[in-house]
């Protein structure tokens, strides 16, 4: 006799065999329709599934992550399904989910157009509207094969035979349409009501490429069509404020061909960066970090040692030089250690805490390159720390403050925590890994934060904690990370005297904040639409004169105020000041000063800020206390 035991702790029991279906339906039929699949025992599953002993069980609605991620794997069926019923020639591939959607690759003879688009997604509406039975089943890999052979499915068979042994797979039907998945699925096609397809682009069979192009088409899937609305309203402000448009539109960097995955910094961005790189650098000085700086090539050996190249190694850059191979050092690390490495040091040493903006290079797929967010060369704001095992949460404790701190300057105050535990790769012993994990977990607890396990997810020499932002169009973004690693620093030789004269080798803390430069200044313009806080702003004023007779003046504001440290510039040209006002409002400078014969005077400038707001005349030494204050705010009280 079934007993179900629900969420709230209430038992429920049944006089022979049920499913969840039935489960949710004899809660309410509130609860059964809105039902999409169930949680059994911490698995995800149909609502077809059946129970027959003990069990707990969650019902999984649309207001669930685990239900809006069941919605968009379905609705990815969904499309592959209108794509074959509108393009039979066309072959189904790979489908999964993604961050706020999913995508299907398909092979088909020519290029999907916007058109084709707008066609499938009012198939996937009819097909919808039948509200047809999804059912699971299973069958052999070989009766698979056979069954995908008959329908010249070549990519699935392709994937079916790349699957070892013979056990029995699953698969989902809906109408005439059949698909290899592991589910679970919706009930029923009726479920889908509120989806939308975004783009097609092109991707490489199996993401190699070596292999044929495909067509890949993106598509997202919400709850409700409010839900839907509100996140194409998000995404067409994120096109709003693309970085690669705006760092264009200001002048702040670009690339191009010559140097793929790498960036171009203009004289605007360059300034960006550098106040950026000057507070992370006063933040970490306050903090007892010291900073080192290591070579860019180091012969391969090392990075075998520290097991970098057997896990990077495909990622790694590398150059032959007087008959020995050179990597381009992807991360930091093995060169801290070799920096600790010279000199023995004492307990009475630790902690040392090594930082470094270190310019790594990374192999990355052409095919993933994206602006500033995604490139072949970074620069990290990384740290080592090696201590002993005993202060390991100290000097966790002491990073999370920091690192809390560093985020509310930058005007981030939703911070999502996970912590990433080990992976099928790895190196070190069981044991190590369950010491490195509880002490990971034990930091965030003292600290009283909410966090996530990410199963799987560590780096391959410990786990970490990642630190995650949430902008103001909700997207998140990983950035911070604080890392264990009882590992690499025994692989390469480190070691201190213990304070009963024993050689012991240190922990190292592998810690960043921002993670790349390039990626958080990426993600610094998106937020702001270029709009940069005064502190950031590349030129935080302008000087603009009404005729020649101010010009001296001008220049005499213009040098009192960079004298004073800001960073100003005074547009003296033979131009009306109203297109003086508008082209610099266009740029986005936070404040422009206005001087004309009464200004000059009076010694003063008539203050306008980007916003179109008339601040009135004041003295320079005014505005000299009045930009100080915007400053040193960091934006988060600016006028």
């Amino acid at each position: 006799m079934p007993v179900i035991t629900l969420p709230d702790g209430s038992q429920r029991e049944y006089a022979e065999p049920v499913s969840v279906a039935d489960v949710a339906a004899s809660i309410g039929s509130g609860l059964a329709k809105a039902a999409l699949a169930g949680r059994v025992d911490g698995t995800l599953v149909d609502t077809s599934f059946v129970m027959s002993g003990e069990h707990d069980l969650a019902i999984v609605t649309a207001k669930d992550d685990d239900g809006l991620e069941v919605l968009r794997h379905s609705c990815a069926h969904l499309m592959a399904m209108a794509v074959q019923d509108l393009f039979p020639a066309a072959q189904v591939t790979i489908g999964p989910v993604i961050e706020d959607g999913f995508y299907y690759d398909f092979a088909y003879e020519r290029a999907f157009t916007p058109e084709d688009l707008e066609k499938i997604e009012k198939k996937m509406t009819d097909l919808s509207r039948q509200n047809l039975t999804v059912t699971r089943s299973e069958m052999s890999r070989t009766d698979a094969v056979q069954l995908f052979e008959q329908m010249g499915e070549k990519y699935k068979v392709e994937i079916l035979e790349s699957i070892p042994g013979d056990e029995a797979l699953s698969f989902y039907k809906q109408g005439d349409f059949i698909d290899l998945c592991r589910g679970p699925h919706i009930p029923a096609t009726g479920k889908l009501q509120a989806f939308k397809l975004t783009k097609v682009a092109g991707a490489y069979w199996r993401g190699d490429s070596r292999n044929e192009m495909l067509q890949r088409i993106y598509g997202t899937a919400w709850a409700d069509k409010k839900a839907l609305k509100g996140y194409l309203r998000r995404l067409e402000e994120a096109e709003k404020r693309d970085h690669r448009k705006l760092g264009k539109k200001f002048d702040l960097f670009h690339t191009q061909e010559e140097a793929p995955g790498m960036v171009f910094w203009h004289p605007k961005g360059w300034r960006i960066w550098q106040e950026i790189e000057q507070y992370v650098r006063g933040v970490q000085n306050r903090s007892g970090y010291v900073e080192i700086k290591t070579p860019q090539l180091v012969d391969m050996s090392l990075w075998e040692k520290s097991g970098h190249a057997e896990k990077f190694g495909d990622d790694m850059f590398s150059v032959n030089a007087d008959n020995r191979l050179y990597a381009v050092k992807p991360m930091n690390c093995p060169c801290h250690i070799q920096v600790f490495n010279q000199g023995l040091k004492s307990y009475r040493d630790l902690p040392i805490r090594l930082a470094e903006f270190g310019s790594c290079h990374r192999d990355e797929p052409s095919g993933t390159l994206q602006g500033t967010m995604r490139v072949r060369n970074f620069v990290q704001d990384d740290a080592h720390i090696f201590c002993t095992e005993g202060q390991i949460q100290d000097e966790v404790s002491d990073f999370i403050d920091i690192l809390y701190s560093v985020y509310r300057d930058f005007g981030f105050n939703e911070i999502i925590v996970k912590l990433s535990t080990r992976p099928e790769q790895r190196v070190g012993s069981d044991e190590v890994w369950d010491k490195s994990e509880a002490a990971l977990a034990e930091a965030l607890d003292a600290k009283g934060l909410a966090w996530d396990i990410l199963p799987g997810e560590g780096a391959f020499y410990g786990p970490k904690i990642e630190f995650s932002l949430k902008d103001c169009l909700e997207r998140v973004w990983q950035c911070g990370t604080m890392q264990v690693d009882f590992s690499m620093p025994g692989r390469l030789d480190a070691q201190y005297v213990a304070e009963d004269g024993s050689r012991q080798v240190p922990v190292m803390l592998h810690r960043a904040m921002l993670g790349s430069f390039e990626r958080f200044i990426g993600i610094l313009i998106e937020q702001h639409a270029g709009e940069m806080p005064a502190w950031l702003a590349p030129v935080q004023a302008v000087v603009l004169n009404i005729t020649d007779s101010q010009e001296d003046y001008a220049r005499d504001v213009e040098a009192r105020l960079a004298g004073a440290g800001f960073r100003v510039e005074a547009d003296t040209r033979n131009e009306k000041v109203g297109f003086k006002i508008r082209e610099h409002t266009i740029q986005r400078v936070p404040y422009l000063l206005v001087v004309g014969d009464r200004e000059m005077e009076a010694g003063q400038v008539a203050v306008r800020t980007r916003t179109g707001e008339d601040l009135g005349a004041m003295s320079i030494d005014e505005f000299v206390s009045r930009l100080g204050e915007d400053v040193a705010s960091k934006g988060l009280e600016a006028a």
